[in-house]
This record gives structure tokens, sequence and C-alpha cells, in this order.
């Protein structure tokens, strides 16, 4: 039913409006996650501040927003908790330092290894989380929710629900904001829908003088300019050791969230954004950020597809998204306060509804088992733990059931030829996964003399394919017949330790490849 009308018109009044747009979703946001890292609202706007407009300038990606996320949150909240906020800003410094020599030495590029089932696990699972996110929103902070008792008591699912005409108003009001949102398109797209949805339920309600909640009620977010201040912590190896593990984990999931943000971003707007280009520039934002009290960020997702939604392309919509936000901080808290919280929990709801790859219900049935294990498991652990771990989980699931598809390869045919000799033609690759295969496939008691194993069209990937043709080498010499290898590259020939010399070298047609092995190096 709902979907996003996706503009492919890069204009400046878009990119304004649709910033303006976002900075109004950013908002809540951004308190809710400095309230999961246990660090004052203030904390978490001036980070959606500071790495929004920093990344808007200098990062790889026009028209992705990042800011404060939940993903960084939850492992910020320990630290907090255990050494004071102040160790927090020095973490952030220490991460955005990791983020730029991850730009620097190129590793971007390495999230192109993420295939596309993890990919769209982690969608999927993002959109969950997003929709989990928005449920804290129908119930009465600090009471017992509806599953206190249990062992689900505590999760974002134990809501103490509202009750009555509030739930029914709340629920009212998020429908009229989608339902614009949904329907103004087909009339005009002059203006964002989504600005539009939430100027006229805020007018609404003000009006009428509705009893609902409004942003005003999380938080007050009236502050002034963020402040240079040098984190004050000892500046020793103690230190050091409390805060590099949060760093390096911080800057992971940082970087793994922006890039593949910014992968979906790309697709949606059919160009190509720079992965290490985005490294850097999220790592500077981050160590400045760290400079100025706030508590660190990355791509989100949510106001991306928001800003793409509303007609942003350009590096003036998360600019003028960023502004915005300090502009509310500054001068307009007043103002912002009163919006309904329906009205951005609306604008939230259409985002999980456009963000989730509903073809992901056609396809499961279409593609291999294991691709579609691999999204509902990527899904499953992203909304279960958090986003890195899912992609780790997703990447090595999928390189394992690659090892074993390719395991079931290797073929190797038998034959004599006119000298007697035993002749094996060895086709597929040779690695620890195909080893055991290949190994089982001879039998020196039972063939000729002299045998003949030729690797034309094979290739030995690694050490374990080369531990495999030294113990089969070493069988045949036991059992006293003449081996013969023949067409294995250079290399495979260097680092042979028992059938080195076995090896018959031809120049011409012996192939030329390099094993994924150390001893050369």
């Amino acid at each position: 039913m709902f979907e996003f009308q996706f503009s492919k018109v890069a204009t400046l009044k878009n990119d304004v409006l649709s910033g303006l747009t976002v900075a109004l979703a950013l908002v809540p946001e951004a308190v809710a996650f400095a309230f999961v890292a246990g660090v004052d609202p203030l904390v978490g706007l001036y980070a959606a501040f500071m790495v929004g407009l920093i990344t808007a300038c200098i990062g790889g990606r026009p028209g992705m927003i990042s800011g404060a996320t939940g993903a960084l949150a939850v492992v910020m909240v320990s630290l907090v908790a255990d050494h004071g906020v102040e160790y927090l800003f020095v973490t952030v410094i220490l991460m955005g330092l990791l983020q730029i020599t991850f730009g620097l030495l190129k590793l971007g590029k390495f999230i192109r290894m993420v295939p596309y089932p993890v990919m769209l696990g982690f969608v999927n699972g993002l959109a969950i989380v997003i929709f989990l996110a928005q449920l804290g929103q129908f119930g009465n902070a600090g009471e017992p929710g509806w599953l206190h008792g249990t062992f689900m008591q505590g999760s974002i699912i134990d809501v103490s629900w509202l009750q009555g005409e509030q739930l029914y108003m709340l629920i009212g009001l998020i429908f009229l904001t989608m339902s614009i949102i949904h329907f103004l398109p087909r009339l005009t797209k002059a203006v964002p829908s989504s600005l539009v949805a939430i100027v006229v339920v805020t007018l609404l309600v003000l009006g009428f003088d509705l009893n609902t909640r409004v942003v005003g009620d999380i938080a007050s977010i009236a502050g002034g300019f963020p402040v240079f201040s040098i984190p004050s912590v000892p500046y020793n190896l103690d230190t050091l050791f409390i805060i590099f593990p949060y760093a390096v984990i911080l800057a992971a999931i940082g970087l793994i969230e922006s890039l593949l943000t910014l992968r979906l971003i790309d697709e949606i707007t059919e160009t190509r954004g720079r992965g290490n280009r985005e490294c850097i520039g999220q790592g500077v934002a981050n160590t400045v950020t760290g400079l100025f009290g706030g508590m660190g960020g990355c791509a989100m997702i949510g106001q991306s597809m928001i800003n793409v939604n509303s007609g942003g392309r350009g590096r003036a919509s998360g600019i003028t998204a960023a502004i915005f936000l300090l502009v509310f901080i500054l001068f307009a808290s007043p103002l912002i306060e009163r919006i309904p919280l329906a009205a951005l929990i609306g604008v939230m709801f259409i985002v999980v509804i456009s963000t989730f790859e509903w073809s992901s219900f056609r396809i499961v049935g279409k593609v291999p088992r294991s691709d579609a294990l691999i999204l509902v498991l990527v899904s499953a652990v992203t909304v279960a733990t958090d986003l890195a771990v899912a992609v780790v989980v997703g990447v090595i699931v999928s390189a394992l059931v690659f090892a074993w598809e390719h395991a079931k390869h290797i073929r190797i045919d038998a034959r004599e030829d006119h000298k007697g000799s035993t002749v094996y033609a060895v086709t597929g690759p040779l690695f620890f996964g195909s080893v055991t295969s290949f190994l089982e496939r001879f039998d020196p008691k039972e063939d000729n003399d002299d045998v003949i194993i030729d690797f034309a069209r094979s290739r030995v990937a690694d050490h374990s394919g080369l531990d495999a043709i030294d113990t089969l080498a070493e069988r045949y010499l036991n059992a006293g017949k003449a081996l013969h290898l023949v067409h294995l590259s250079d290399e495979c020939s260097k680092l042979l330790t028992k059938a080195g010399n076995l090896v018959e070298v031809n120049v011409i047609e012996d192939p030329r490849y390099f094993v994924a092995e150390d001893s050369l190096d």
C-alpha cells in the first residue's frame, strides 16, 4: 500500500526542504539514543549536528544522513556507566582516528564482500528494529510493561501500553500522518509530503488542543553552541586499555552500518558513492564530535530514507538538516517541543514499510535454501543483538556455505594411457573444504606402477591443498609407485615440502597463480 515516490532529480529546493524534514525527525531519535547511552540529551543532539554536518560536507555519499544511532548507543552504555561521560568522549575521538585509518588504507572496498542475502537481511532487520524502537512511545514511561515478570521483561517490546482516549488519539494521528505522506505526492510533489504531514498534524493538535504527547514530553532540547573541550581523563596506558576495545567495536559498527547504508542509497538513486571517502568522512566527524562533547555517530538508514523520499540528493540536504537541527537547539526549541510524537512516529512507520524488502517473501521459495536461511538469520541477529554481529555472522555463514558447495565440485577422472600409466585428471578447486574428498579418490595399492596426476583443470587454493598433495605423494612413494604431478603452478611446486621434486615443469602449459599461504612472504 505505502511506498516511497523516489525522485531522481537533484535540486537545491528539494535538498533544503528534505533537510528540514530530516531535522525534525532527528530530534526525538537523537534524544532517545542519548537516553540509551546514559548521557544528557544535548550530547546526542550535538552528535547529530556535528556528525551530520561533517559527513555531508566531506563524506563519500551525498544525500546520506548521519547522526547518533542506537547501534552505537547500546555499546556506549556500559562505558558511560562504569567510567563516566568523559571517557566516552575520548573513546569517540579514538574511534574516529581508527575510521580515518581504515579509509586511508582503502579498506572500504571490502564491503563488496557482503553477499546480497546478507544485505537483504540487514535491511529487513533494521526495518524491524526501527519499528520496535517506536513502540516505546505507545507506553507510559517508568511503569512495568505487559511482559513484566517474564523472561522478556525489560525488552524493547515490554511496554506499559496507553489506554483509552490517549491510545486512540495516538493511533489516529499516526494514521493521518501516514495517509498524508502516501496520498499527497499524487496531488503535488512541490514540497516533501513528510514535512507537510508533520506541519498539518502539529497545527491540528495545537488548534484543537488535543490530548497527545509532544516532543517536549521526552526532554528539553534547548541549549547553546557546542563547546570545544579536551576530555578530562588521564592520558596513560590504563586509559588506553579501557577505551581501545570500545573504540574498535564502535569504529567497526559505525563503518559497517554506514557502508551498508551507502550501498542501499546507491541502489535507490542509481548512483555510486565512494566507500573509502565515507570512512574518512565518518572518522573526521567522530574525532571532531568527541572534542565538542558529542556521543559520536554513523549513517542512519531511517533518516537517509526520509531524505531520499523527500527529494534530497545532494550534499546540501545533509548540511541543511544539520543546520536546522542547530537552529532548533539554539532558537526554536519551544516550537519543536510542541510537535506531536504521533507525527514523527508516522514518518518512521512509513520508513519501516518502505525500507523492508517485501520481495523477500516472494523470493524465499525461489532462491537456494542456504540464501533464504542467511536472509532470515541476519534479520533475526540484527534484531536480537546488533548490526555488526549480524553482518559478521551472515558473511561467515555465507563463506561456509560457499566452501561446502565448492567442496562438492571437485571431480577426479581416472584412465589408463597408451604407456600403461594410471592418469588422474583433477577438476575443481583444491582447498580446505575439498581435501578429504580429494584424498579418498586415489588408491595407491591398486594403481599401476606409474601414476600421473594432472592439475590442468584444478587450482590449489590454500595450505590445506598443498598438504593434501604432499600426503598423497607420500602414500604413492611408500607403495613403491612412481608419481608425476603435472600442470601445477610454479608457486605450488615451491611450497610443496615432500612432493616438490615430483612436479614436472612445462613452462608453456603450466598455469601461473598464487596460493593463499604465507610461507613465501
